[in-house]
């Protein structure tokens, strides 16, 4: 369902099991209580982050939908304890019309003030996420019109 790759000391893929099995401090229920119009229930990242367990060098955090071929790559330490992976809906695992197998969800992206994170680092279907200690992999709209046409999609 997930993996996490790259530089963390262990390497893991979470199933739909595992990610409800992560410790119920970094469990969070409905989502649409810190983001009116947002449904689900998620993860905290910081939780998946205590179980995989990041190198010192990893700096930048890659998002990676296979599905449509989507590619963020954002600072890691912007988003590590504001970041929500949305894996469930309604007891059931997240579907693929709402997203799935899971959604990477950034609450309030603008209070990482950041430019290289906005709105499409909040990923719809991510199976992967990779830390490196560089930007990687990143395809993004970076202007107007593209983000418009990929918004249309």
């Amino acid at each position: 369902m997930l993996s996490i790759t790259g530089l963390v000391a262990t390497p893991r893929s979470f199933s739909f099991a595992d990610l409800a099995a992560i410790a119920a401090e970094y469990q969070v229920a409905d989502v649409s209580r810190l983001v009116a119009g947002r449904k689900g229930d998620a993860v905290q990242l910081a939780g998946l982050l205590a179980v995989v367990k990041p190198e010192v060098s990893a700096a930048w955090l890659g998002l990676h939908a296979d599905r449509d071929d989507f590619h963020a790559s954002i600072p890691l330490a912007a988003v590590a304890d504001k970041a929500l992976v949305i894996y469930r809906l309604d007891g059931e695992p997240l579907p693929e019309k709402a997203g799935g197998p899971v959604r990477f969800f950034i609450p309030d992206f603008a209070a990482c003030h950041t430019h290289e994170i906005d709105e499409c680092a909040n990923v719809k279907f991510v199976d992967r996420l990779e830390l490196t200690s560089a930007k990687g992999l990143d395809n993004r709209p970076h202007d107007g019109d593209a983000h418009a046409a990929l918004h249309a999609r």
